[in-house]
């Protein structure tokens, strides 16, 4: 805990507010002109895609992500596309001057016009952001560095981190810089520093991968400009990050079609429909007390879909142990995974693989229900692109519409158990009597 020195002065008014002169707000109507400047193109469609169209002048935008997962990297890359067309400025709290131009020579951008500065103090970063001939973007690395002289906390405090930030875009909206500030993350995965933070600035990206893979997610969380929950993709690679410009043939580039326990879901990030193989993996428990493993769904979820196969179907999965994985480091939020789930779960179980050219989408209700789930033409026009030529969907008023689009075969089902009998042959699992599948 950090004591913080208050200078509040005490109220003489009937007010409450003292004896400061004030002036009176000018109200203007809502019908007025609302022309934006034109957005700053990156170059690098991926980026400009997440944030809505590229960086607006004046807007904010803050960047959060775990330590080495490459949030200078992508941020300095980002300045080099933009220093071809506007002024830049790289200010680094963290690093020397040095070692930026190290790492920019790694990069390929040896030769871009960025300023470099290596600062933590805010007033002086401030005065050179306010200056008449400034730059148009200015990139912070990283905010929990940052410290404002008034305050005797240390940096990285909440009252340092909001301070500094408020300072910075309240200069960044005047002169319309499109200001990126990088921030660290906890161990829980949110942004250090005060929540306000989130709320002060204009735009939230997370920057989310796996260390045992090469794929980066760029996750658009807030955006007061755009869409929000879009995502672009990366590769990293020993020159920087790459652009994935077809991101679900690359998250089934490894797929094998014939093992059991796969399946491929037909997911909607954002506006972008990808596809992704859902994997799982089934067996007797060993020491009497079932195991569930979840990487990258939601583990409340899991346990849901293995009650509902397990009560209204009549599937005996509860004494196994269970492992759930969605391949290529992608970590999916949407409930319409639930019936790839289910699929993956019964073909483990049953040892008998799920139809390689098919792809799967669909919620569950406790009862058993599948639920329509939006996006669907554009998923299945997604599955066709990649040679897929059957899907497994909920049925739903439009269904007779969908039949023959882009020349996938259709197989439209209302309740989990109809799933079984596709590819469950055990006798593990079976389904129960049909009086009972309606309880």
């Amino acid at each position: 805990m950090v004591e913080e020195a208050a200078t509040a002065s005490v109220p003489t008014s009937a007010g409450g507010l003292g004896r400061g002169k004030s002036r009176a707000l000018e109200f203007v109507a809502l019908s007025g002109s609302a022309e934006g400047l034109p957005r700053r193109l990156s170059g690098i469609s991926e980026f400009d895609r997440t944030t809505g169209g590229g960086l607006v002048p004046g807007g904010c935008t803050l960047i959060g992500g775990d330590p080495g997962i490459g949030k200078s990297t992508l941020v300095l890359q980002l300045v080099g596309r933009l220093s071809a067309t506007f002024r830049t400025a790289y200010v680094s709290g963290e690093e020397s001057v040095d070692q930026v131009r190290l790492r920019a020579h790694r990069l390929g951008l040896a030769n871009a016009a960025v300023e470099l500065a290596a600062a933590t103090e805010v007033r002086d970063i401030a005065a050179a952001m306010d200056a008449p001939n400034g730059p148009q973007v200015v990139v912070i690395d990283s905010i929990q560095t940052m410290f404002v002289d008034t305050l005797d906390s240390a940096p990285g405090t909440v009252a340092q981190v909001r301070a500094s930030a408020q300072v910075l875009i309240k200069i960044a909206k005047r002169r319309g810089i499109s200001l990126l500030l990088v921030g660290h993350v906890t161990k829980e995965g949110l942004i250090a520093g005060p929540r306000v933070l989130e709320h002060m600035v204009d735009t939230v990206l997370y920057f989310e991968g796996e260390r045992g893979h090469q794929f980066r997610i760029l996750r658009s969380v807030k955006n007061r400009f755009g869409p929000t929950d879009e995502i672009g993709v990366f590769d990293m690679t020993g020159e920087g990050l790459a652009e994935v410009s077809n991101p679900s043939e690359l998250f089934l580039a490894e797929r094998r079609g014939d093992v059991s326990g796969t399946a491929v879901f037909a997911g909607i990030e954002g506006t972008r429909p990808v596809l992704v193989e859902i994997q799982a993996l089934v067996g007797p428990a060993a020491l009497g007390t079932a195991r569930r493993a979840v990487v990258g769904w939601d583990s409340a979820r899991l346990a849901m879909v293995l009650a509902v196969l397990e009560a209204r179907c009549g599937v005996s999965i509860g004494s196994h142990d269970v492992y759930l994985n969605i391949a290529g480091g992608l970590r999916i939020n949407e409930p319409a995974a639930d019936l790839a789930v289910a699929a993956a779960l019964i073909s483990a179980l049953s040892g008998e693989a799920v139809p390689p050219e098919a792809v799967i989408f669909g919620e569950i209700g406790l009862a058993g229900e599948v639920r329509s789930v939006g996006q669907s033409e554009s998923r299945l026009k997604e599955a066709a692109k990649l040679g897929f030529t059957r899907a497994i969907i909920p049925s739903g008023r439009q269904g007779a519409g969908r039949r023959n689009v882009q020349g996938v075969a259709i197989t439209e089902i209302d309740h989990l158990s109809k799933l079984v009998p596709l590819f469950g042959s055990d006798k593990s699992v079976q389904p129960l009597r049909a009086a009972k599948r309606n309880v």
